[in-house]
């Protein structure tokens, strides 16, 4: 203790002690070395995140490119389709050979007839096709063309041309005479006549048998199409979480970077810069090949962007994020790190002070002081973690790098049939067995690895019990140590799996009910589900939807049970009346069905599969898209099936090809064109004129009553 001097207020003079001066030059030296080793740090994590970043916007920025890539490499495919055609070469080879005069080609008008059929079912499939006029506009309003496909000869005559194609527009005539022969060529994005983003592609036909040389080259296949709705959804990255996370399309310019994509602010190709633009993100994406970079966008914000440039099209994309946003946690660490180390700072101040006061006993009276108090605050903290976690329903535990139980809650230990403190210090394999610990060893190497967390679903091999397990295991900060959480989903699935099979019995005893009441409709709604369901798979629909179609085509007789026998069993037509009443009979079913859980909307699809494409239908005159897409396929295929059906008052039996026009004289009027384009790809492209030869004896049934669309 310093001496205290008890006359009066003088206090003795404080001697100079060289060991303090020794010891505060050793704190100040300390204090640098910390204020160094904090900023090199904070440097490290940032440069770290940056890392993590470029690997993340790379990552989504090549999913990207990947789908713009394969998007246009499909639209060269599907006019390469007609280019190829041997009734296309061989029809415009004839042409050249007649100087562009079809009254000299064989067949010319027979020739031209199936070209142009080719051309429309090849538009309405791969979306050239122009959209279908609305039935309200007056007739003495002119309807802008934007979309469709023609055939011109080599000195940029029309042959034919699908409806809505703009081939009278300014830019068409240039386009084909600036065209490289032998070789494809690109119109790129632009604003069409009805104010859309354009685009056009040109593919060049050769001749029968002729080299795909210039001197072989007969004529051109044009497509042109409003890209919209087909391009700028592929910008979007599924299960993007980031509120900033943008992807845009560029292109240089006359000197200037061009925004092809639609912009928060501005429409499609509405906004330009100059490439000069100091620090402008978009202006440098432009002048990597595959790049990264933290600049300022358009809008003059801060951001991590990466670029990838587009093959077969002269774009870069960029993907991009707010910088805000993405280093926000890397911010939030440094500032923290900063307080703490003023507190460290503050606190060795402190420190220096009690050690000039109180000397050497009192630093270890007060780090022994300490020490208890830490200790006391970690008995707390654990005794606090093992209430929470032995509260919860699942098994919890913490892995170490050597793979030994360093934390157990009590459901842990209730599964290893043992204490939570006899578990600590053990491995996996001596408390589990070797083979079930190898799959959580491994899930924690790669959780470790990644610095993260891995998640993973197990299920018990077919043939033993049932066992559905749901794990996480994330990586600690430090030491290697995992934490896993796993959840027992055996039950659940179990119950899962009950569900299902009581749907398919009730199912079947609903159509086992209709099939009673009327069995030759038994192989109708068969055929039924059958078409819809290819028609679907077809349309690239998920699968719920596709298992929708083909469920409502099974359960579409149901409200059958309803209908008079008589009209049933009937051979010859049906009054009006009657037909109301088959008709009135589809909506019914749909009240059985109310209260039965699907997976998907099968009571919906029931209820609007009598809808029209132009409103006309019932119950409510739902119009176009407002139909949903697995009511609009299954209106196709029950008619198709109805068409193929032989009834004894048909003069005579239709073939496909019968039913084929009849389907195609109703689109955009009954049907969706994509449906019925859909439908005849599978006839004649994938088998399935022969596939559904030997269903059709199925409703060959004289009595057979089917219910047509209204």
């Amino acid at each position: 203790m310093p001496d205290v001097q008890t006359s009066g207020d003088a206090r003795p003079p404080v001697r100079f002690r060289p060991a303090l001066l020794i010891a505060a030059v050793v704190c100040l030296a300390a204090a640098g070395l910390l204020v160094f080793a904090v900023f090199r740090f904070v440097d490290q994590e940032r440069d770290r995140d940056l890392t993590e970043w470029q690997i993340r916007l790379g990552i989504v920025a090549d999913s990207r490119k990947q789908a713009i890539d394969s998007w246009l490499a499909q639209q060269w495919s599907d006019l390469d389709a007609i280019a190829d055609n041997d009734s296309v070469r061989v029809f415009m080879t004839e042409l050249k050979m007649a100087s562009g005069n079809l009254q000299n080609v064989t067949d010319g008008d027979s020739q031209k007839q199936y070209i142009d059929n080719l051309l429309v079912f090849t538009a309405a499939q791969t979306r050239f096709a122009a959209a279908a006029p609305n039935p309200n506009l007056p007739v003495n309003i002119a309807r802008t063309e934007t979309s469709g496909i023609a055939i011109f000869d080599l000195a940029g005559r029309l042959v034919v041309a699908t409806r809505g194609m703009p081939s009278d527009e300014s830019w068409v005539e240039p386009f084909l005479a600036g065209a490289a022969k032998a070789r494809n060529a690109l119109r790129d994005l632009s604003i069409d006549a009805a104010g859309n983003p354009s685009m056009g592609f040109l593919m060049p036909i050769f001749a029968v048998q002729g080299d795909a040389t210039p001197e072989g080259q007969v004529g051109w296949v044009l497509g042109v199409k409003e890209v919209a709705q087909e391009l700028y959804p592929l910008l979007r990255q599924p299960g993007d979480s980031a509120r900033t996370a943008d992807a845009i399309l560029v292109r240089r310019r006359e000197g200037n970077v061009e925004f092809l994509s639609p912009l928060p602010e501005y429409k499609p190709l509405a906004l330009s810069l100059s490439l000069a633009t100091p620090g402008l993100a978009e202006s440098e994406a432009l002048a990597a090949a595959s790049g990264f970079s933290l600049a300022r966008d358009y809008r003059g914000t801060e951001v991590l962007y990466a670029s990838r440039r587009i093959d077969g099209a002269p774009w870069t994309l960029v993907y991009k994020i707010d910088r805000a946003e993405a280093l926000a946690s890397s911010d939030q660490r440094a500032a923290r790190l900063l307080g703490l180390l003023l507190l460290a700072i503050l606190v060795g101040a402190a420190t220096l002070v009690a050690v000039w006061r109180h000397g050497a006993s009192r630093r270890a009276e007060l780090a022994a002081e300490r020490y208890r108090e830490l200790a006391g605050r970690f008995e707390q903290q654990t005794n606090l973690l093992r209430l929470v976690t032995d509260g919860q329903p699942n098994s919890i535990f913490i892995a170490d790098e050597d793979a030994r139980y360093t934390f157990a809650n009590r459901h842990a230990a209730a599964e290893a049939g043992i204490t939570p403190e006899e578990m600590l210090g053990k491995t996996l394999a001596a408390v589990m067995g070797p083979a079930k610990a190898s799959r959580y060893i491994d899930l924690n190497n790669r959780a470790h690895q990644n610095g993260g967390m891995i998640e993973d679903l197990w299920r018990s091999a077919e043939g033993a019990p049932l066992s559905v397990l749901y794990s996480q295991h994330i990586a600690l900060n430090g030491g290697g140590a995992v934490l896993v959480i796993e959840e027992d989903l055996t039950r659940l699935t179990a119950e899962q799996e009950r569900r299902r099979v009581m749907l398919d019995r009730l199912t079947n005893c609903l159509i086992s009910l209709a099939d009673r009441r009327d069995p030759a409709a038994a192989g109708h709604s068969a055929f039924v589900s059958t078409v819809a369901r290819a028609v679907a798979e077809e349309m690239t629909l998920d699968h719920v939807l596709v298992e929708t179609t083909e469920m409502a085509g099974r359960l579409m007789n149901l409200g059958k049970i309803l209908v008079p026998r008589n009209i049933l069993t009937r051979a010859g037509p049906l009054t009006p009346a009657e037909l109301d009443t088959l008709h009135d009979s589809l909506l019914e079913a749909t009240h059985f069905l109310d209260g039965v859980e699907f997976d998907g909307p099968v009571v919906e699809t029931l209820r609007q599969c009598q809808e029209r494409w132009d409103g006309n239908g019932r119950p409510n005159r739902l119009t176009g898209r407002e139909i949903i897409p697995t009511a609009r396929v299954l209106a196709v295929a029950n008619t198709f099936v109805g068409l193929m059906s032989p009834r004894s008052y048909h003069v005579a039996e239709r073939t496909i090809d019968d039913v084929i026009g009849i389907l195609v004289s109703e689109i955009g009027h009954k049907f969706d064109p994509a449906v019925v384009a859909a439908l005849i790809n599978r006839l004649e492209n994938k088998g399935a004129r022969s596939a559904w030869a030997h269903l059709r004896s199925r409703t060959t049934d004289a009595a057979t009553t089917i219910i047509d669309p209204p």
